[in-house]
C-alpha cells in the first residue's frame, strides 16, 4: 500500500469507468415518479409553508389562499409501484390531507386515495386510478448497495417538477435521530425540499431506498440527504397494501444500551404492560430476546416491534448479576407510542 508505481508506468485506475450521460436511464425512470401536491383544510391562517416558499409554487398557493383562506398546499414526490397505480411516498408528505393531487410525467392530474401510513417509519401508499396500466418502478435490493457506489435520486423539489439529481452513497446505517428505525442511506446527491417521497435509483434503475429526510442549516442540499433503505420499505408497503396499517410489537419498556453486561437496560416499566406482566424491573439488563443476542437498546427495540402481537417471547436477563429467564405476551403497540423508544 502507498508504493509509487515504477518510473514510466502508468497507474491502473482502481474505478475503470463512469457514466457518460445518465439519460438513458432518466428515460426509463422518469415515467414512474410523480409530483404529489396535497391540500389540507384549517381554520386559522398559515405561513407560507417552506416547502412552498420561493418557488414557482408560491404563486399557486397565494393565489388560492386569497380565494380560499383555509387551504394550505405542501409538495412532495413519489413513485408507482404497479400498473394498477399504487404509489409510495412519505407518511408526513400526505399525513391528514384532505385532498392529495398526483401529477404524472405528461402533465395529467389525478385524486389520490390514502391507502396506509406507517407514522414509525414515515412510510405511506396512496393509489390513483387512470383507467389503463401505469409505468412502475421494479424494487431493488439495498443489501447489495455499497458505499461509493452511483445512484440517482428523482422527484418534485421545490415544487419545480420532475427533476433528477445524481450522486454516490455516502455511509449506510445512519441514525439521525426520527425514530427507532433509523437506518439511513446518506447520499451526496442534492435533495431538496418537496424531494420528500421520491426514489433512489440504483445504475439497473431499480429503487434501492426512500428519500426522505435533508440535514440543512439553510433549507437546501448541502449534500446530506438521508433514504430509507428499501429492504425496509418494501415489506412495510406491502403491509400497507393489504391491510392499511402496521400493527407491531410493545413491551412497553423504556430502555438504553448497557456495556456490562452488553444488552439492553430497563430504565423505566409502563404500568399494567406486557413488560410488567413479564415481570421487568428497573435495572433488569435484557441479554436474549428468544435465541437472538440483544447488542443494544436499538436492536431490542426493532426485534420486539417486529414480533407479531400476541406472541410469547422468552427474555434472558440480568438482575443484580443474577441471571434470570422470563416470559412476555408481546402487546400491540399503541399510537402513541410512535415517536416513543419503548
Amino acid at each position: 500500500m502507498g508504493e509509487e508505481p515504477p518510473p514510466g508506468q502508468t497507474p491502473v485506475p482502481l474505478v475503470e469507468s463512469r457514466p457518460l450521460s445518465f439519460a438513458p436511464l432518466v428515460r426509463r425512470i422518469a415515467p414512474t415518479v410523480v409530483n404529489i401536491a396535497v391540500t389540507r383544510e384549517s381554520e386559522t391562517q398559515h405561513k407560507l409553508p417552506s416547502s412552498v416558499r420561493g418557488t414557482p409554487l408560491e404563486h399557486r398557493y397565494r393565489e388560492r389562499m386569497r380565494q380560499h383562506w383555509n387551504d394550505l398546499l405542501e409538495a412532495g414526490s413519489g413513485f408507482i409501484i404497479d400498473p394498477d397505480g399504487s404509489i409510495v411516498t412519505n407518511g408526513h408528505v400526505v399525513a391528514d390531507a384532505d385532498r392529495i393531487t398526483v401529477s404524472l410525467m405528461d402533465g395529467q392530474e389525478f385524486t389520490a386515495t390514502p391507502v396506509g401510513i406507517d407514522p414509525l417509519t414515515d412510510i405511506a401508499v396512496i393509489k390513483i386510478n387512470t383507467g389503463k396500466p401505469m409505468p412502475y418502478a421494479q424494487w431493488g435490493d439495498s443489501r447489495l448497495v455499497q458505499v461509493g457506489d452511483w445512484i440517482l435520486a428523482a422527484g418534485n423539489p421545490f415544487g419545480l417538477g420532475s427533476s433528477v439529481t445524481a450522486g454516490i452513497v455516502s455511509a449506510r446505517g445512519r441514525d439521525i435521530g426520527a425514530s427507532p428505525f433509523d437506518d439511513f442511506l446518506q447520499l451526496d446527491a442534492p435533495i431538496n425540499p418537496g424531494n420528500s417521497g421520491g426514489p433512489t435509483f440504483n445504475m439497473a434503475g431499480q429503487v434501492v431506498a426512500l428519500n426522505t429526510a435533508i440535514v440543512s442549516p439553510t433549507g437546501g442540499s448541502v449534500g446530506l440527504g438521508f433514504s430509507i433503505p428499501s429492504e425496509i420499505v418494501r415489506p412495510i408497503v406491502e403491509t400497507l397494501r393489504k391491510t392499511g396499517h402496521m400493527d407491531r410489537g410493545w413491551l412497553g419498556a423504556t430502555l438504553k444500551d448497557s456495556t456490562n453486561p452488553l444488552g439492553a437496560q430497563v430504565t423505566e416499566v409502563d404500568r399494567d404492560s406486557p413488560a410488567a406482566h413479564a415481570g421487568l424491573r428497573r435495572g433488569d439488563i435484557v441479554t436474549r430476546l428468544n435465541d437472538e443476542r440483544v447488542e443494544s437498546a436499538r436492536f431490542m427495540i426493532r426485534a420486539v416491534a417486529a414480533a407479531a402481537p400476541g406472541k410469547t417471547v422468552a427474555l434472558s436477563i440480568t438482575r443484580h448479576a443474577q441471571p434470570l429467564e422470563l416470559k412476555a405476551l408481546v402487546g400491540h403497540r399503541p399510537l402513541t407510542e410512535d415517536t416513543d423508544p419503548h
